[in-house]
């Protein structure tokens, strides 16, 4: 008659050697697969240099950072992500110059005035030349950090301006009282609750409103006046009304100083076919080492589905 712990023992060994087996297995395919990820990330993220026309062997490139999509806290286009770039770009001593392509049409005030800011003062310390090439969007926020530049270039299309400042909400005052709920808000001051979508709107409501806005659009105009100090062609009056218009009238307005897209600045402005990318590596970089630390949690910590806890 067979010892039934001598079973039980030889089971439980068993499952120990197929787990061992199958975590080195994993251990060895993680190896693999980050070997292979870290080539790729170093391939992308190398800031190579691009050529668009001309010789292999010329000499010389401007720095490029592209950036694209809405301005906000925690996104691509954000001062977090930008701004290392930013510094990257411009502290390359080998580069012309730098050019930034943006396509957005706007985001949040602060994070499109910390980018500004950090522009002029790269520009201050590094002494490079900054050109700016709008694609199908160059408005409101974006607009703001491209004053920024030495110059600014669109294509007759682009959607260029809406320099102006927009809240925008819904209110449900009457909703909750026909469906029958009570809501039940506390405060510990007389305004907190205020702009409250369930409360009505009052007159003090929109005179803050009013205030606040009104506060921030004097800053935006004022960034548009020093970063396009004597090119307007037309009474700020009519600029600054938050209205857009297409690159072809921008160019007429004295929003933008030409009409061009990326191989024109390189050739016009910096008489080169060449640029070094800086976009997109911080994100890179993070996004392989979070991809790494989810593997390595997941390798170490997994549960042995199947495993007997008793024979």
């Amino acid at each position: 008659m067979t010892d039934p712990n001598l079973t039980n023992e030889l089971v439980r060994e068993l499952i120990r050697e197929k787990r061992s087996e199958k975590r080195w297995k994993n251990i060895r395919f993680l190896i693999v697969f980050l070997l292979i990820a870290f080539i790729a990330i170093m391939s992308f993220s190398g800031n190579s240099i691009v050529s668009l026309s001309g010789p292999q062997d010329e000499k010389g490139y401007v720095a490029f950072i592209k950036l694209d999509g809405t301005i906000e806290p925690g996104g691509s286009f954000s001062a977090e992500q930008v701004l290392p770039e930013l510094k990257d770009a411009f502290s390359d001593h080998d580069a012309k110059g730098v050019i930034l392509d943006i396509n957005s049409g706007g985001g949040t005030p602060v994070q499109a005035s910390i980018i500004h800011d950090a522009i002029i003062n790269f520009k201050q310390k590094y002494h490079k030349k900054v050109i700016v090439v709008g694609e199908d969007m160059l408005a409101s926020g974006a607009y703001y950090i491209a004053v920024a530049g030495d110059k600014i270039y669109v294509n007759p299309n682009t959607i260029t301006g809406s320099i102006g400042v927009i809240m925008k909400g819904f209110g449900f005052p009457d909703l909750i009282k026909k469906i029958g709920v009570e809501r039940r808000v506390y405060t510990s001051g007389v305004n907190k609750d205020r702009l409250d979508p369930f409360l009505p709107q009052t007159p003090e409501d929109i005179e803050k409103i009013k205030t606040v806005i009104t506060e921030v659009h004097n800053n935006f105009n004022e960034v548009v006046l020093q970063g396009r100090s004597g090119k307007l062609h037309a009474d700020p009056k009519d600029l600054f009304t938050g209205d857009f218009w297409s690159g072809q009238t921008a160019l007429k307005l004295g929003l933008v100083d030409g009409l061009g897209n990326l191989m024109d600045v390189l050739h016009d402005e910096f008489h080169v076919s060449k640029y070094k990318d800086y976009s997109g590596t911080q994100n890179l970089v993070k996004a392989f080492f979070s991809q790494f630390g989810t593997e390595m949690r997941s390798l170490f910590t997994e549960s042995d589905v199947g495993v007997l806890e008793k024979v």
